[in-house]
């Protein structure tokens, strides 16, 4: 899945913040919703205009998003027997 199909970012829509496309629910909200331990079914209960694949495209969003990336997949390569199998990887 593209997380670019199911999320987008316009300046006059929460200031700019990344969001599911056609609501007003940040990225960054969902993904705190799951730190705190909230799943998916819970979500999807209390916010109905979301899909699972939302979710999942929050999830590589962040991933994506989040602050040393790169160096962290150069550790990942450079480290035998660590490397996340290739189905996994987010390119």
């Amino acid at each position: 899945m593209n997380w670019q199909d199911r999320i987008t970012a316009n300046p006059s829509v929460l200031a700019g913040k990344p969001v599911i496309k056609g609501t007003r629910l940040a990225i960054e909200f969902l993904v705190e919703l799951l730190a705190e331990n909230r799943s998916h079914e819970q979500i999807l209960s209390n916010y109905p205009q979301l899909a699972e694949e939302d979710i999942q495209a929050a999830l590589r969003y962040a991933v994506e998003a989040a602050p040393g990336r790169a160096d962290f997949e150069k550790y990942l390569t450079a480290v035998p027997n660590v490397a996340p199998p290739e189905d996994d990887r987010l390119d």
